[in-house]
């Protein structure tokens, strides 16, 4: 039994080492420049929560932007719902991707292994994968080379949407903003670096495990396909305050729930209500802060 955990610790510090040394190569240090507009994240966060309306609910929010609804479509076999919005002054499109808010579905949803996805060439979650294929067909007629291309969802709809945008710009089209909400990991560490030319900011509340799972053990860190969130990780906290994360700082993150139980708080910060609830709070002021991560190496032995 000793020798079996100086083998798990000894596995654990080459590879933790490791990622400690490539995650600053992929992340770059957050400084005040990198000021997040939430009032375009609260843009967004209304496309994706209005998602999960009707047809009609969506053509009358639509009406009160410059958006005009140019198709819906519910893909009953997938449970899948989503909507293209188009405006043609400002040549740009939205897509947003209606996801769900049960959370225990959605962590067994999520337990896949990833497979190779032939159109972008790396390793994706196969049901995630299947269902962002299946729009993507559906879109193509609607979607204008032209035009800039931005896509948003909610929790399974938020993993939909970054693989589309992998999808749009596989196939050259223009991908603007790809905000996500609650959005769980799709893809490996190889997968996400080949896409982080991507504007992807995936927006999460402390307590929504949706976005940790797969949880991370570092000690899988050896494991080529380990699942690897990209983009800038917006942790909203209490009030104005706000904090960003990227590579090994936002997967770390998860560490501190790996022995916990789901309850009531879980489910609250997944729901997409409160996550426009949190963004409401920064829409007129916000504050960076740091965040402190409370990983201990001897948690990952058991107490």
């Amino acid at each position: 039994m000793l020798n079996l955990c100086f083998s798990n610790y000894s596995k654990f510090m080459s590879t933790f080492l490791l990622v400690c040394f490539l995650g600053p190569l992929w992340a770059q240090q957050q400084t005040e420049k990198d000021a997040i507009k939430f009032t375009e994240i609260l843009e967004a966060a209304s496309f994706a929560d209005v998602a999960y309306g009707t047809e009609a609910e969506i053509s009358e929010f639509l009406q009160s932007s410059n958006y005009s609804l140019t198709q819906y479509h519910m893909i009953p076999q997938l449970n899948i719902a989503f909507f293209i919005a188009t405006d043609d002054l400002a040549k740009k499109q939205i897509i947003a991707v209606r996801g769900t808010s049960n959370i225990e579905n959605t962590m067994l949803d999520i337990s896949l292994k990833l497979t190779p996805d032939d159109y972008t060439g790396i390793q994706l979650h196969k049901g995630f994968s299947l269902a962002a294929k299946q729009v993507f067909a559906e879109i193509q007629p609607v979607i204008k080379k032209d035009y800039q291309i931005s896509t948003t969802g909610h929790s399974l709809g938020g993993a939909v949407a970054l693989i589309l945008a992998m999808y749009l710009d596989t196939d050259h089209f223009n991908v603007g903003q790809v905000i996500t909400f609650g959005q769980p990991k799709v893809s490996n560490i190889a997968g996400t670096k080949k896409f982080e030319h991507l504007n992807l900011i995936r927006v999460v509340t402390p307590l929504d495990l949706v976005p940790l799972v797969p949880l991370f053990d570092p000690l899988d860190i050896n494991n080529v396909d380990i699942y690897w969130h990209g983009g800038k990780e917006v942790l909203l906290l209490s009030d104005t305050q706000f904090a960003i994360l990227e590579g090994i700082s936002s997967m770390l993150r998860a560490t501190k729930f790996t022995q916990q139980v789901l309850n009531d708080e879980n489910l609250k910060n997944h729901q997409m209500s409160f996550y426009i609830e949190k963004l409401d709070e920064k829409k007129s002021r916000s504050e960076l802060v740091p965040f402190k991560n409370s990983f201990n190496l001897f948690n990952l032995f058991g107490s």
